[in-house]
């Protein structure tokens, strides 16, 4: 045993947090817990408030964080958005990008997640020419995470093509079996994404994956969406991912131009173009799913796939409610995402799946306390490759948060109320302590070891001036 805590509160599954809970961390593992323990043993650290599953923010842009109040306002469209996204990815190198992401993991920290999915695509030079180590960019990223102390997932992204095309007048449409059949070349600021093939892509990434070895740390593939990706090299990347065990993601009808788009081109939706090159599976995450229909709620259901939602985003960019409550019908496995960060709390991300199936709806209590719980831990922990995190319970990750109880938010509940008020109420500022591999990564509501808001605001200063 490494470590001892003992915990006010602690949610163990149910709808209730048990009380006066020991969690023995040997490792980086959990190796006992012990519930209904009312003094604190003399050699345990206490907990003070009601202590989760770390939380897993399952879909993140690490540099969106730069966009923050900067894109909010005014009229516009999610394509008129990605137009100011460009021009922070165009600042971006591998140097000015650690700086960012670390400040953004440790502001994730701060905020209770564990561990992160990364959808990395910004590979190359703002020209597409290779930087003298190819993954220079992903490798940035890998050390932000170390520094922060947070597990990482880094999605590496499969991005071939500018968009589709379904109006032949727009190029020469080159027959079948061109992959560029019905795409439209990446535009100069998409340059430095792609990687020109999908086999050019799957042998940088087979680099990645060999020069990768911290035990925090999975390599995983992400297809960037069926716009960027044509069907034949999305095969590649699912052969890549089957090949290593390893999760892949998807954004899946995002927009519902994007689903007309897709239907013009290739005669399916964007799920059914997933479903057809054997992406659907218990591995597989859709991120978004906001516009799928009955048949692709059918396909995500019976394949046992995740769907992540992320709210606060979706909202910002007037994306669309997705169907969360038929998703979770059919067998899909929903799971959050801070995505743009627009904010990083992911009790707001979680507590909106709730109420917005609520105000479409006109019914209550769409998802019980439990299932909401679970989706902001365990669900994100195995949509991004770690089954064994998520849970407080012997031989899972030992990382764990808690959150007081003690402010204005939260002041005045009791044992029974204190799981739902945390979900429906608390937000990001309530973490006090994060545990991340049995390892102390905030104290009292501090990072140990970075000022995120004075690291943010130097790195954000870099790459928006």
């Amino acid at each position: 045993m490494t470590a001892r805590y003992w915990c006010e509160r602690a949610w163990l599954g149910g709808p209730r947090a048990d009380t006066g809970v020991v969690i023995e961390v040997e490792g980086d593992r959990i190796g006992s817990v012990a519930a209904g323990v009312r003094t604190r043993p003399e050699d345990a650290v206490p907990l003070a408030g009601i202590t989760l599953p770390a939380l897993a923010n399952a879909h993140s842009h690490a540099f969106h964080r730069a966009l923050r109040g900067r894109t909010h306002c005014g009229r516009g469209t999610f394509w008129t958005w990605r137009d100011l996204m460009y021009r922070v990815a165009a600042r971006l190198d591998p140097d000015n990008y650690y700086r960012l992401a670390r400040a953004v993991f440790a502001e994730m920290a701060l905020a209770g997640i564990g561990t992160v999915g990364e959808f990395h695509y910004v590979h190359h030079r703002p020209d597409g020419s290779v930087y003298d180590d190819p993954n220079a960019m992903g490798l940035a990223l890998v050390a932000a995470a170390r520094d922060a102390g947070l597990r990482l997932t880094l999605l590496d992204t499969l991005y071939l093509h500018g968009g589709l095309d379904p109006d032949p007048s727009h190029g020469h449409r080159p027959p079948d079996p061109d992959p560029s059949h019905g795409h439209r070349p990446l535009r100069p600021e998409q340059a430095r994404f792609g990687d020109g093939s999908a086999e050019r892509w799957a042998e940088r990434a087979d680099d990645l994956a060999a020069v990768v070895s911290d035990p925090a740390v999975k390599v995983g593939a992400a297809v960037h969406s069926v716009r960027a990706v044509d069907p034949a090299s999305i095969k590649v990347a699912v052969d890549w991912t089957r090949d290593r065990d390893a999760p892949l993601h998807f954004h899946a009808s995002e927009q519902p131009a994007e689903n007309e788009q897709c239907l013009a081109v290739h005669g399916r939706t964007p799920v059914e173009v997933i479903a057809q090159a054997g992406g659907l599976g218990p591995g597989t995450t859709l991120v978004h799913a906001t516009h799928v229909t009955e048949h692709d709620l059918v396909l995500i259901g019976e394949a046992g796939a995740h769907s992540c939602f992320c709210p606060t985003t979706e909202h910002d960019l007037a994306d669309g409610v997705g169907p969360a409550e038929a998703l979770a019908r059919t067998g899909a496995r929903l799971c959050v995402g801070s995505d743009s960060h627009a904010v990083v709390d992911l009790f707001e991300e979680v507590r909106a799946v709730e109420l917005d199936q609520r105000a479409a709806s006109g019914d209550r209590g769409v998802f019980e306390v439990e299932e909401l719980a679970a989706m902001a831990t365990a669900a994100g922990y195995r949509s991004l490759g770690w089954p064994d995190g998520g849970t407080l319970e012997a031989g899972a990750l030992a990382d764990f948060a808690t959150v007081g109880l003690d402010s204005v938010r939260l002041a005045g509940i009791d044992d029974d109320s204190a799981l739902a008020a945390v979900i429906f109420a608390a937000t990001a500022a309530d973490v006090r302590h994060l545990v991340v591999g049995g390892r102390a990564i905030v104290r009292g509501g501090a990072h140990t070891s970075i000022n995120a808001a004075s690291e943010l605001r130097a790195a954000i200063h870099e790459v928006v001036s």
